[in-house]
């Protein structure tokens, strides 16, 4: 079988991870070519990784060759780049800034799919085992129907992650420590636990940092099902804590604790897998977690285009976890309870 075909745009920070995944699947994968408008950043990447470079944007959006892009550059250029794919295209998490939500998110996704594009969507927290076993135990019916989900994402970020030019705006980033940070665990929750359908609480920026948007998020929310909860996200939690997920079933309760996972059962039964050796980039260094996980996202996403199927994770599971975003943003600025929109 031929390997699929693929261009990388963007290779700043987050490239490595997807770049190590890519190696360990050189079998299925080839890339074509990775670019970036900076020569530094190129020349960085071409030192570390065994890929072509590409010096113009326009020449590798014209091979016709390649079947597939890499999309990894800041949130607020997402929209014009995909525009102008036309063939698939798996990108990272935001999808545009966040004032622009939803219509900037949702255009993208119907620009994709009026064209025939399959999107995908670098969520990877749904690709670790721990709680892939998880959503296999909910799926069962064995752990019963749940009643209460909290959600728990405590990190660290110092003043000089956010120092680097547009880092923590609305303009470049779409938002802060949800969109930034806590969107892989949110967009598991939901995965998880259903979507929600209100939500209230606050959303602010901490004296910890000098940033616009915000680091600290306390919110309660309600379930389709009619689940309640909590969501706790905050980049202000020195030195960093492992993100949580605690699920409240009516036969279990479970606890999925970065790459851990305990379910304690009403029969006094256990159901345990431990955490790896990860950090898990909850620390000063976002990039201290392995690459496995991207690895499975791109796997995922040859096999969909090769199967003629969505990927497992597409752009309208996206926007579900950017429309709770926004819920929670306007939430915490209004101080009142926001209906997420659906559809």
């Amino acid at each position: 079988m031929s390997r699929l075909r693929i261009g990388i745009v963007g290779l700043g920070m987050a490239v490595t991870p997807h770049a190590r995944g890519l190696v360990d699947l050189q079998e299925q994968v080839e890339v074509v070519g990775a670019f970036s408008p900076s020569t530094d950043r190129r020349a960085a990447f071409g030192a570390r990784f065994p890929f072509p470079l590409c010096e113009n944007l326009e020449a590798l959006l014209a091979d016709e060759t390649v079947e597939a892009m890499l999309v990894l550059t800041p949130a607020n250029t997402h929209l014009d780049i995909v525009q102008r794919c036309a063939r698939a295209v798996v990108m990272s998490r935001g999808f545009s800034s966040r004032i622009c939500l939803p219509a900037r998110a949702q255009e993208l996704v119907a620009a994709c799919r009026a064209a025939g594009v399959t999107l995908g969507i670098v969520l990877q927290h749904r690709f670790k085992p721990a709680a892939m076993a998880l959503a296999e135990h909910l799926a069962s019916g064995r752990m019963g129907e749940i009643v209460g989900c909290s959600t728990v994402i405590r990190l660290w970020r110092p003043q000089s992650y956010y120092d680097e030019p547009g880092r923590g705006s609305f303009a470049r980033d779409g938002g802060g420590v949800l969109l930034s940070q806590g969107i892989h665990t949110l967009d598991l929750m939901l995965s998880l636990a259903g979507p929600i359908t209100e939500v209230g609480g606050y959303a602010l920026t901490s004296p910890v940092h000098a940033m616009e948007t915000e680091d600290m998020v306390c919110a309660a929310v309600r379930f389709a099902n009619g689940a309640v909860g909590t969501i706790d996200a905050t980049t202000a939690a020195y030195p960093g804590f492992s993100e949580r997920i605690e699920l409240i079933c009516r036969h279990a309760t479970a606890s999925l604790v970065g790459t851990a996972l305990d379910i304690a059962w009403h029969d006094g039964t256990r159901s345990v897998i431990e955490a790896d050796k990860s950090a898990g980039g909850t620390g000063a260094d976002p990039m201290a977690f392995p690459h496995d996980y991207h690895r499975a996202v791109m796997a995922d996403f040859a096999e969909a285009l090769r199967q003629t199927r969505p990927p497992r994770i597409t752009g309208e599971d996206a926007l579900q976890v950017h429309r709770l975003i926004d819920a929670l943003i306007a939430a915490g600025q209004s101080r009142g309870r926001i209906p997420v929109a659906t559809g």
